[in-house]
């Protein structure tokens, strides 16, 4: 691959996540102390993120692998979504906002797919190629969170009083308007799909439902489903969690997650070859509930310390649940549904699993409101290492041990 494609697809990389990184983190303080939003209405903000997940299989597969090239596709959502991100800046309510924020992931969430499409297109050997490049949207992520933390201290109490967050919308719109003009100078990158009839069967990976009659598929496929409901309260209320207790810098600190996903990646081709599949995934389930935990006993002052774990055992909960569960689906299914499998798999937990899980997070918290604005955080972080625990149980004692190869 030419030096100059390289920096073109690092590029691209790094403002896809930059944008995404730059407003869905601090959205969680920006709601209730901005928009007046309550918990449940946050939930629905959030799970805007599972009906994009939900619908972008539809754009890709009907017009993306079918008639138009993935970069101007690419181009013309990104230029959508700065309109859209503008029109999120200056919504007065909630009311008001969410149409915005859900035809904003409607249009956001497919890019991910064609972003991976633009790279593997220019490239002759994914597996070693691309991981360099996507690096570049995990750098973005986690800049977007250290300017709104240490460069414009959007999120400081002080500032977030003042409505200072809007701006992380503007910021993250300007991004979304450069990468939209930039994507039409990427490399062509034309359907790949013949144009012809094409079933929702193809397009949400139906075929693939076959695998469910293995048990240990099945039970894996269940575990998933049902680890997203705990994730989904990471999502939707850490960042809120520690705006809300004040812990300083809280976008800025968020970026460790980000961090420590990058270091547990390398570390995990180790583990996995070492200890295998059971027990790697084994062991994410468990750091979910370990972090909640520790948010539950964690505080702004002399406990800052077991927060910052919590936020540090990101890499573990994600790569060595998430990355390993693909690298075990891609091994279960054969040739002919490889695509189909992952896309599967995608559909049940980004969308079906984190909409349920959005829900019942935003449940809760509206549960555990106190009179004066704030939440019984401690109540409320101790449910979800509970249901990581019962997930945790269910994988141990119906997944039984088999050797699956690791493959980057």
């Amino acid at each position: 691959m030419k030096t100059s494609i390289r920096i073109q697809l690092s590029f691209m990389m790094f403002l896809e996540f930059f944008i995404w990184g730059g407003w869905f983190v601090t959205m969680g303080i920006f709601l209730p102390s901005t928009l007046g939003a309550t918990g449940s209405e946050s939930a629905m903000a959030y799970s805007t993120q599972s009906w994009g997940a939900i619908i972008a299989p539809f754009i890709i597969g009907l017009i993306a692998d079918r008639y138009f090239n993935a970069e101007r596709i690419l181009g013309v959502l990104h230029l959508l979504g700065a309109f859209l991100m503008y029109q999120m800046s200056v919504a007065e309510n909630f009311a008001v906002f969410y149409p915005y924020v859900l035809g904003y992931m409607i249009a956001y969430m497919p890019t991910l797919a064609l972003v991976n499409s633009v790279s593997f297109n220019q490239m002759t050997n994914p597996a070693k190629e691309f991981s360099p490049i996507r690096v570049f949207g995990t750098i973005g992520w986690i800049l977007a969170g250290l300017i709104i933390s240490f460069v414009f201290k959007w999120d400081a109490p002080e500032s977030v009083a003042q409505g200072a967050l809007r701006n992380t919308f503007l910021m993250t719109g300007i991004a979304s308007a450069i990468l939209g003009l930039f994507s039409f100078t990427l490399p062509k990158t034309p359907p790949t799909a013949k144009k012809g009839a094409v079933t929702i069967s193809d397009i949400l990976g139906l075929d693939a439902l076959s695998l469910l009659k293995d048990r240990n598929f099945l039970v894996f496929f269940l575990s998933s489903v049902l680890i997203c409901i705990p994730l989904a309260f990471y999502y939707q209320h850490a960042a809120q969690f520690l705006g809300e207790i004040e812990v300083a810098n809280p976008a800025g600190k968020m970026t460790i997650g980000q961090i420590s996903e990058v270091l547990f990646m390398l570390l995990l081709p180790v583990f996995f070859t070492r200890f295998g599949f059971k027990k790697t995934i084994l062991v994410g389930m468990a750091a979910w509930a370990v972090r909640y935990f520790l948010f539950s006993i964690g505080n702004a002052d002399d406990g800052v310390f077991l927060l910052l774990i919590g936020i540090a055992l990101h890499g573990i909960c994600y790569d060595f649940f998430f990355v390993s569960g693909q690298i075990y689906t891609d091994t279960k299914a054969g040739d002919s549904v490889k695509s189909a499998a992952q896309g599967l798999i995608t559909l049940a937990t980004y969308g079906v699993g984190m909409l349920v899980g959005f829900w019942i997070a935003g449940q809760i918290t509206d549960s555990y409101a106190l009179s004066n604005g704030g939440h019984d955080w401690k109540q409320i972080w101790v449910l979800p290492a509970l249901f990581a625990i019962g997930v945790f149980v269910l994988f141990a004692v119906f997944f039984r041990s088999e050797k699956v190869e690791y493959k980057s």
